[in-house]
C-alpha cells in the first residue's frame, strides 16, 4: 500500500469529505422541501391578506358605444404559422442560450484540461497516448454537458439530443481505446466513467429537480458547511490525548458524560459553521441583488464546483495535496466563463413579457414556465403576479433569504406609492451572463387588480395561459377584460388546450369586446382578433411558436390587419 494512503490527512479527505457531502445531501433534500412548503404557505397567507387600503378601486371602464368592428377569434397551433416573422434581433436573442452554452462548453473544456493533466501527473502513468488523453478529457468534460442543458436546451428532446451527442463521441473514443489496447475492456472504461461522474450526477439530479431546484443548491451548500464544522470540531478535539483530557475535564465540571461531551462538541461545531454559512448565503443574496451574477450562472457554478470536489477525491489517494486539483480546475472554468460572457455580443433590443395564467394549473404551469424562462430570458424580462402554481419555481436567492430572515412581508405591494416605486425599480437590465430576470409581484387580495393593470400598460407582449379555464376563474375574466381595454390584441396570445372551456371563453371574449371594444387600442385594427394558441400534452415544445405568435406582428406595418386563421 502506498504510504500516502495511510496519511491522516489523506484518510480524512477520502473518508470524511465524501461522508459530509452525502450527509449534507441527505439532510438538504427534505429540508428544501420543508422550507419551500413553508415559503409557499407564507406567500399564500399574504395573498389572502389586505393591503393598506390606499390603492384606488380597480374598476373597468364600460362604453355605451359599440366597437366599430366585431371581434374575430383565431385559433393557432405550432403548425399554423404566426401572423408575422420575428424581427432579426429578436430571433438572434432567442438563440442566446446556445451562445451561452458555447461559453460554458469552452469553460468546461478548460476545467477538463486541468483535471486531465492533474490525473496524468498524479498517477505517473507510463502509457500515455492521444487516445487515453482524449478519453480522460471527454470524461472530465461531462459537467459542460449538464451546463449546456441548463442554459440552452429548453425541452427534454433537446436535452436528450445533447446527451446523445456526448455519448456517441464517448463510445467512439472508448471503442478506439479497446481496439488499440489488449488490456483495456469496455467494462473498465464504463466503470471509470461511472466512478468519476456517477455520484455527482445523481446528487445533481436530486437537487436540480423542479420541486426544489430554486433553493436546493443553497440549502445543500449550507448543510455541507454546517456538517463540515461539526466534523472539524470532533477532529480537533480527538487529534491529541491532551485535548481529549481537557474536554473530559470541562465535561465533568458541567456534569456531562462521554456521550454528552461528544454531542456537545458536535453541536458547537455545527452551530458555529451554520452561522458562518448563513452569513455567506446572505452575502451571496446581496451580490445577486446587485446583479453580480444570475440564478442560472449560480446553479452552473455549483455544478462545476461539486464535480471539482468529487473528482479530486480519486487523486487524493496518490497524495493529499492533489485535493487542490479540483479548485484549480474550477478557477480555470470560472476564468474562461467570465471572459467568454464579457466578450459575448448580446446585441438585441430588450422586450418585456407579462405572464398571466390560471393559478390552478400547478405542475402543468411549471413545465411551460421552465421552458419559457430558459428560452425567453435571453431576449427580455418577464413580469408576473405571484401565485400558488409558480411561487416555489420563481423564488430568487434574495427573496428566499429574506423569507428565512422574516422579511417576506416587505415583498408585498401595499399601496399606490409602493406600487409606483416597484414599477420604477423593476429590473429590466441584463445579468453578466446576458440573461434578464423575472419580476415577481407579491400582491394582497385588494392590490392584485391594480398591479395587473399597471403591468399591462408597461409590457410589450402578454402570454395568458388559460388551460383549465372555466367559470370558476373569475379573476381571469377580470384580466381578459383589462387586456381588451388597455392593450392592442396583436400583442396578446391566449394559451388553451382541451381542458379549456372554449365556449365559455369565446362567449366572454365577445361580451367583453362589446362592452369595452370602443375603448381598446385594437379598435384601429382592420380586423381586431383574439388569438387562441392551442397546445398539446407537451406545451414546452411549442415555446418558439408561442413567442413568434406574440412578437411576430412586430414585423408588420403599424395598424396592418392580422390575418384570421380558421377556427
Amino acid at each position: 500500500m502506498d504510504a500516502s494512503s495511510t496519511d491522516p490527512v489523506t484518510l480524512a479527505l477520502t473518508g470524511m469529505l465524501p461522508a459530509i457531502i452525502i450527509g449534507g445531501a441527505l439532510l438538504a433534500a427534505p429540508a428544501s422541501l420543508v422550507l419551500l412548503g413553508r415559503y409557499r404557505r407564507a406567500v399564500l397567507e399574504g395573498m389572502a391578506g389586505r393591503g393598506e387600503g390606499a390603492l384606488p378601486p380597480a374598476t373597468q371602464e364600460l362604453s355605451d358605444v359599440p366597437p366599430r368592428r366585431p371581434l374575430a377569434i383565431a385559433s393557432f397551433d405550432a403548425h399554423s404559422g404566426a401572423p408575422g416573422r420575428l424581427p432579426a434581433d429578436l430571433r438572434r436573442a432567442l438563440n442566446g442560450g446556445w451562445r451561452a452554452g458555447c461559453v460554458y462548453a469552452a469553460a468546461g473544456a478548460a476545467f477538463a484540461a486541468v483535471m486531465t493533466c492533474a490525473w496524468l501527473v498524479a498517477t505517473r502513468d507510463p502509457y500515455v497516448g492521444p487516445v487515453k488523453i482524449a478519453w480522460l478529457f471527454w470524461c472530465n468534460v461531462w459537467p459542460a454537458v449538464i451546463a449546456i442543458n441548463l442554459s440552452a436546451a429548453w425541452n427534454r428532446r433537446l436535452q436528450w439530443n445533447v446527451i446523445g451527442a456526448y455519448a456517441v463521441l464517448l463510445v467512439v473514443i472508448g471503442a478506439i481505446a479497446v481496439v488499440r489496447s489488449t488490456e483495456t475492456t469496455a467494462l473498465q472504461l464504463a466503470g471509470f466513467w461511472i466512478i468519476s461522474n456517477g455520484p455527482p450526477s445523481v446528487l445533481l439530479y436530486a437537487f436540480l429537480a423542479r420541486r426544489i431546484r430554486a433553493v436546493g443548491p443553497m440549502v445543500l451548500a449550507f448543510a455541507i458547511i454546517a456538517l463540515l464544522g461539526s466534523q472539524l470540531a470532533l477532529s480537533f478535539i480527538g487529534a491529541s490525548d491532551a485535548r481529549m483530557r481537557e474536554a473530559v475535564q470541562v465535561g465533568s465540571i458541567l456534569g456531562m458524560g462521554g456521550n454528552a461531551i461528544f454531542w456537545l462538541t458536535f453541536a458547537l461545531g455545527l452551530g458555529l459553521f451554520a452561522g458562518a454559512g448563513f452569513v455567506w448565503l446572505k452575502w451571496l443574496g446581496r451580490r445577486y441583488a446587485a446583479k453580480r451574477f444570475s440564478d442560472e450562472s449560480l446553479t452552473i457554478d455549483s455544478v462545476f464546483l461539486l464535480f471539482a470536489i468529487t473528482q479530486s477525491f480519486g487523486l487524493v489517494f496518490e497524495y493529499w495535496t492533489w485535493i487542490v486539483a479540483g479548485p484549480v480546475g474550477f478557477v480555470a472554468y470560472f476564468a474562461v466563463r467570465s471572459l467568454g460572457f464579457r466578450r459575448l455580443d448580446f446585441g438585441s433590443v430588450p422586450r418585456s413579457l407579462l405572464l398571466l395564467r390560471v393559478f390552478a394549473l400547478g405542475t402543468r404551469s411549471e413545465r411551460l414556465f421552465d421552458a419559457l424562462r430558459k428560452r425567453w430570458l435571453r431576449a427580455g424580462s418577464v413580469a408576473l403576479i405571484a401565485g400558488p402554481d409558480l411561487v416555489t419555481s420563481t423564488v430568487e436567492p434574495d427573496e428566499f433569504l429574506g423569507f428565512l430572515s422574516g422579511d417576506l412581508g416587505r415583498q408585498f405591494v401595499t399601496d399606490d406609492g409602493d406600487l409606483d416605486r416597484r414599477m420604477r425599480t423593476m429590473d429590466r437590465a441584463r445579468d453578466p451572463d446576458g440573461r434578464f430576470r423575472i419580476s415577481e409581484f407579491f400582491c394582497y387580495a385588494d392590490t392584485w387588480q391594480a398591479t395587473m393593470r399597471r403591468l399591462v400598460t408597461e409590457t410589450d407582449g402578454v402570454l395568458m395561459d388559460l388551460r383549465s379555464f372555466s367559470p370558476t376563474n373569475q379573476g381571469c375574466l377580470y384580466e381578459v377584460g383589462t387586456l381588451l381595454e388597455t392593450l392592442a390584441l396583436d400583442r396578446v396570445v391566449f394559451v388553451v388546450d382541451p381542458t379549456t372551456d372554449r365556449p365559455f371563453l369565446e362567449a366572454n371574449l365577445m361580451a367583453l369586446w362589446k362592452a369595452r371594444g370602443a375603448l381598446s387600442p385594437s379598435r384601429a385594427l382592420e380586423a381586431p382578433t383574439a388569438r387562441l394558441f392551442a397546445t398539446g400534452a407537451h406545451p414546452e415544445r411549442d415555446i418558439d411558436a408561442l413567442l413568434e405568435t406574440v412578437y411576430g406582428a412586430e414585423s408588420l406595418p403599424a395598424g396592418q390587419a392580422m390575418r384570421t386563421l380558421p377556427r
